[in-house]
């Protein structure tokens, strides 16, 4: 069964963070832009440090092995600013590096030194803890950092004297419910980076429900949503089949900033849980913010099937939060 997995820039930070400590020094690349196809998108990073040691993705593999190469044999940095590596720009180039469909990319190789570094580092660590958003502002000429306030969606922006990066807290998923769909739900969130918890109030459907690396809570999921899942990068799935606990969750999540609000069931149920929710005060406007049935519709019968729709759903969302601006004002 998949463990918990982390997300990737906090994943890349903690390790950057970990080689300073140790006195380090390390090597930060970041995707500032793409053309055409790329594997990885802009804000991807990779880091590197002088044992060879690395963590993140730029590409998927193909420019990876020749970046940690690089710094692994390159010794001594001539200079601290950030260094432009452009890749896939003439087709010898797109033939070496198989960029796929003639892509190009463009990547910002940072020096981490760590008495400059440590302390920004830190900082970004501080921020992610907190579920915040930090946008880091590097000076080209001295490769100095910068923080200002920031909010999804993230964003990289080159500029004549600096880059902005924003990097933004993992993804949380809450389900509401046990059972065979948040099973292969969960499951399927893990591999995709989230932290993924399950709410079950009733003691019968919780009993032998154990999935590794998702947090089981027994309780009621409006206090729940209220204190641990109401920020933009969150999702949460009603999952139970039980109008009294979707219900109470929907109600919860539609006063948050979550990302990705779901209900399964047919179209039918979908029609009376309207219904109830109207009745219950919900706007036209809060109403479509809850996905309903829940995943795409792809004719999926079986729950492998339904979790498979209903992730790939998710996925989409957190996409458009993470590049692109969000259809909702909550």
């Amino acid at each position: 069964m998949p463990e918990a997995s982390q997300d990737p820039a906090s994943s890349v930070i903690e390790h950057v963070s970990r080689w300073l400590a140790r006195g380090e020094r390390a090597w930060l690349c970041t995707v500032l832009r793409t053309w055409g196809s790329s594997p990885r998108p802009p804000g991807s990073m990779l880091a590197v440090n002088a044992a060879g040691e690395w963590s993140g993705s730029v590409s998927g593999g193909c420019l990876e092995e020749s970046l940690i190469r690089e710094v692994v044999e390159g010794g001594e940095p001539l200079s601290t600013a950030p260094r432009l590596v452009d890749h896939g720009v003439t087709e010898e180039e797109q033939e070496r590096w198989r960029l796929p469909c003639g892509g190009r990319m463009r990547l910002v190789v940072e020096v981490l030194e760590p008495d400059r570094h440590a302390g920004p580092i830190a900082r970004v660590l501080d921020d992610l803890s907190e579920r915040r958003a930090v946008t880091r502002r590097v000076d080209w000429a001295s490769g100095d950092w910068q923080f200002a306030g920031a909010s999804v969606p993230e964003r990289v922006e080159e500029h004549e004297q600096e880059f902005l990066h924003t990097i933004g807290p993992s993804s949380r998923m809450l389900m509401i419910g046990a059972g065979e769909v948040a099973r292969y739900v969960g499951r399927m969130a893990l591999m995709n980076g989230f932290s993924v918890a399950l709410c079950e109030p009733r003691p019968l459907f919780l009993e032998g429900w154990e999935e590794p690396g998702i947090e089981c809570h027994a309780c009621l999921p409006d206090d729940l949503i209220q204190r641990d899942f109401n920020d933009a990068h969150c999702a949460i799935l009603a999952l139970g089949h039980d109008p009294r606990i979707d219900d109470m969750g929907l109600l919860a999540a539609l006063e948050t900033n979550a990302f990705y609000i779901g209900a399964m069931g047919s179209q039918r149920t979908a029609a009376q849980r309207r219904e109830r929710l109207y009745e219950l005060g919900v706007t036209d406007s809060r109403m479509g913010r809850i996905h309903a049935p829940i995943g795409f519709s792809i004719g999926s019968k079986a729950p492998p099937e339904i979790a498979v729709a209903t992730m790939a759903q998710v996925l989409a969302e957190r996409y458009r939060l993470l590049h692109r601006v969000s259809r909702y004002d909550v």
